[in-house]
């Protein structure tokens, strides 16, 4: 069948009139995990796969790490060698180089220890545990099933008939004061509720049933085989609405009831929760959630129109769908959901978001689910500040500053520099160190980006507050690399050094070793140009003057430029090296272009032109987040047809390599939420910039988006805009501000004049074109 025809017939089947494109809805149960919903608070969540006779559901809560502070972390010679080492890249022997760093610089210990199948104190991102729920229903036919996700209220519905009873299960992770889970277990007959319930989780832990209490308590491996580790207490509460309860052995058993409340708490000594929450109704619970959830995802709004109703497909099948045609509306439904995955995957208070958001199945999660600093933990954060959630970014802040005296540690031990600096990786208990593999442990730019956010939060909201408070953390990783550059032989430019580009290699001429130790780094000489850009400007902002923004400024003009190849793409080292893998999933030399300002086609049309021939070398392929990251290159780029390819390919069923799952999870594979998020980003990024010092409407907008609208995006500077288009033309704008005021540089869509507008909190401005 057609799909046209498959879609007049979904729109005659399914009639819903939900507010468009809030829902993502399947009509069958999840077989897999990655089809199952996730819900979250920032702090607990919970995986429902809507499951009719028997569920099993996965809870989650983001503070489950095992692992703990690790002081072997350090080699304590390891500057020792540093000497060596240089003097090995200035004599172009980054073989014999890479051979000292994997000896002698990289982490003490174990490292990350991932992929070992033993401990450490490194530790691991694990799953909380799950709910086991037996609804005892008759063996009768099923009839019509629909599970959903509202993205606009949080909450995750399943709904059937069977034995000519409806039943209605509602899921939702409390964003209001309960701070719980709660599920909802009702019919539209009377005493037709069943359910037996069960709480574990791999491992050892103490288990009782205390009343209509089950109490699961124990301790995560701190990794070194002391009592150190976290400790966490679960309490699943089941309240029955008439009908009667019983003990079998493990469960609590309620039969034939009315209605079922079940409330699941967790705290952990990592981040304490509300582990036993006493009874609320429902309706006090669901209003506090609203309440709560509904003013952060209500910020921002976006529309686009799609030639088709294709919302009456199951959202598996619109993915598919979407791969092949035009469907701008399913953009807009990935760009809510990557909305929701936000507030619903960390909260301003709590930790931020690892690679699996917070949500994961196992004890021992992809990489240890924890923070990869060479691009993934940033990448959760790219869409926030636009999107209207800079408050959820405040998390990651947290992160940095909990590296300081750590990597202050690593600064002197490694590099005998001043400052503070980190490396490719770090989870809770603040790991500094280089990895135990110098072929992706190197990279020591990953504090150094991190303070990219910092700076870009005060962008966008402008509150010198914050940047006064967070200023000496930016001045301690410039200090770091205004400590510790060197220069090289051949122009003077000073580089970092040793270091690498993020996981890829390159052969020395004539050699056939891959080799990832060097100096210089294309990418390491684009952050550190924008860290000392950004305390430089931070400096002049808050009226301070030091030797270390003297120094900034006499550094900047001596740090290495970009560089084109004779065959016109942007090098990626100091030399043009044949890489290892000129199709790598890290594309770490256009940093500059995304997220970075350096690389513009107004700007810099040079670079931009070469960033074109970088990307064209490099493929559309990659995993996952790979892809992510390709559309917001091309959406700079202003390419938004480009873009929009890319984000189909984001978004085509996973299977081998990329891509995304049922569920709308991104699939590296496995699953990492960082390409959610990435895609996420590009979506607004396609539809509004503010990088280059103004404000540019629709710089990428795709051919096929040829309607649509947003409100609440905002800008750098304080701006919050609204915009209406249509025939892919800009029709009118209004200007706001949640300062008392601000001044809003606005690039004409027609005209391309750039005009400052003066906004005043509360007094909008609109303009027609």
């Amino acid at each position: 069948m057609k799909q046209s025809l498959l879609i007049a017939l979904l729109l005659l089947l399914f009639p819903y009139s939900h507010a468009q494109e809030h829902l993502i809805w399947y009509d069958q149960p999840a077989e897999k995990w990655e089809e199952k919903l996730p819900l979250g608070n920032g702090h607990i969540g919970m995986m429902p796969g809507g499951d009719i006779r028997a569920e099993q559901l996965i809870l989650n809560d983001i503070s489950m790490w095992s692992g703990s502070y690790d002081p072997t972390q350090w080699r304590d010679n390891a500057s020792d060698y540093l000497p060596q080492i240089r003097a090995a890249l200035l004599e172009g022997d980054n073989l014999k180089a890479q051979e000292l760093v994997y000896r002698h610089f990289v982490s003490g210990g174990k490292g990350s220890n991932y992929g070992t199948g033993s401990t450490s104190a490194y530790g691991s991102f694990e799953m909380l545990g799950w709910l086991d729920l037996d609804y005892h229903l008759p063996d009768s036919e099923v009839t019509d099933y629909r599970r959903q996700l509202d993205l606009s209220s949080a909450i995750a519905t399943t709904h059937f008939t069977i034995g000519g009873t409806t039943y209605t299960r509602d899921y939702l992770a409390s964003h209001g004061e309960e701070d719980i889970l709660v599920i909802r277990l009702r019919a539209d007959r009377p005493a037709k509720v069943s359910v037996s319930a069960r709480l574990w989780r791999p491992g050892n832990y103490q288990y009782k049933i205390i009343g209509n209490r089950i109490i699961m308590e124990g301790q995560l491996s701190d990794g070194v085989g002391t009592d150190k580790g976290v400790t966490y207490r679960t309490v699943a509460r089941i309240y029955p609405f008439g009908g009667h309860t019983t003990y079998d052995g493990n469960k609590i058993k309620v039969q034939d009831a009315d209605e079922v409340l079940i409330f699941v708490g967790n705290s952990t000594s990592l981040l304490p929760g509300h582990s036993d929450t006493k009874y609320r109704e429902w309706d006090t619970i669901l209003s506090h959630h609203l309440e709560a959830y509904q003013e952060k995802y209500n910020r921002v709004s976006l529309q686009l129109a799609s030639p088709a109703p294709t919302n009456q497909l199951t959202t598996d099948k619109r993915l598919e769908y979407f791969a092949e045609n035009d469907d701008p509306a399913f953009a807009e439904l990935y760009y809510n959901f990557g909305r929701y995955l936000m507030i619903s995957g960390s909260r301003p208070d709590g930790l931020p978001l690892n690679l699996q958001g917070m949500w994961a199945v196992g004890t021992q999660t992809p990489w240890n689910g924890d923070f990869h600093l060479n691009i993934n933990v940033q990448m959760n954060y790219w869409p926030a500040e636009v999107a209207g959630l800079g408050d959820h970014v405040l998390p990651l802040v947290r992160l940095a500053q909990s590296l300081v005296e750590s990597g202050t540690k690593t600064a002197r031990t490694y590099y005998d520099a001043d400052g503070w600096v980190a490396h490719m990786m770090t989870n809770p208990w603040s790991f500094t160190a280089p990895g135990e593999d110098a072929s992706w442990g190197a990279t020591n730019t990953g504090g150094a980006w991190l303070m990219q956010h910092v700076w870009d939060h005060f962008a966008f909201t402008r509150d010198t507050a914050f940047l006064r408070d967070n200023y000496p953390m930016i001045e301690g990783a410039a200090k770091f690399f205004m400590s510790s550059l060197i220069e090289e032989p051949t122009h003077g430019w000073l580089v970092t050094a040793p270091t690498s580009s993020p996981e890829n290699g390159f052969y020395l001429p004539g050699g056939d070793t891959p080799v990832y130790i060097c100096m210089g780094a294309t990418m390491d000489n684009q952050i550190v140009r924008e860290l000392l850009t950004n305390l430089c400007s931070a400096a002049s902002i808050l009226g301070i003057n030091n030797e270390w923004t003297a120094k900034a400024q006499t550094i900047l003009p001596r740090l290495a430029p970009h560089q084109i190849s004779r065959e016109g793409y942007l090098q990626e080292w100091l030399e043009d090296y044949k890489e290892t893998d000129p199709q790598h999933r890290h594309v770490s030399h256009l940093y500059g272009l995304y997220p970075s300002n350096q690389i513009s086609p107004y700007q810099t049309p040079e670079l931009a032109e070469a960033a074109k021939v970088t990307l064209n070398r490099r493929g559309d392929a990659g995993t996952g987040w790979s892809r992510a990251w390709k559309i917001n290159f091309w959406a700079r780029l202003k390419e938004g047809d480009r873009a929009l390819k890319l984000l189909k390919s984001l978004l085509q069923p996973a299977r081998n390599s990329g891509g995304t799952y049922p569920n709308l999870f991104c699939a590296h594979p496995p699953f990492q939420i960082d390409g959610n998020f990435g895609g996420t980003a590009a979506i607004s990024e396609m539809l509004i910039q503010s990088h280059e010092g103004f404000v540019e409407l629709l710089p990428a907008l795709p051919t096929s988006w040829e309607e649509g609208s947003f409100q609440g995006f905002r800008t750098r500077g304080g701006g919050i805009i609204d915009l209406t288009w249509s025939e892919g033309k800009a029709k009118s704008v209004t200007l706001n501000t949640h300062l008392p005021s601000t001044t809003i540089r606005l690039k004409h869509p027609t005209t391309g004049a750039i005009t400052g507008h003066t906004v005043y909190k509360g007094r909008p401005i609109t303009l027609q074109f």
